[in-house]
């Protein structure tokens, strides 16, 4: 079943930053710039968090999450842009054969 899900995972001959969950929908990093992206959302969202103080004001808490609005539209975006396009999935999408792919031609006509 591990071998199953790292042979999905690796088969990227576009080389896309991002892959498709296995299972829902979202993306998992695949690549290290999709890592990195992803590292970088996480070290943002806790350096934003260690910033807001315990008494914060309404203004304060108002900023605090625009910034984490922002901070998770930007990763989607990135993920969008740089990843397979997103869908519900659950498991390990099988491989299309010749018999599926003639069968979904014929669906098409």
């Amino acid at each position: 079943m591990l071998k199953e899900y790292t042979d999905y995972f690796k088969d990227n001959p576009k080389g896309l930053w991002f892959k498709r969950k296995l299972f829902g929908w979202g993306w998992t990093p695949v690549k290290w710039q999709g890592w990195l992206v992803t590292l970088a959302f996480v070290g943002f969202i806790i350096w934003t968090g260690t910033r807001l103080s315990p008494t914060a004001t309404t203004n304060e808490l108002d900023w605090f999450f625009a910034k984490i609005a922002v901070a998770i539209f930007l990763l989607m975006f990135i993920a969008y842009k740089k990843g397979e396009k997103p869908r519900w999935q659950w498991g390990v999408p099988k491989k299309n054969t010749t018999s599926n792919k003639s069968n979904e031609a014929d669906k098409n006509i």
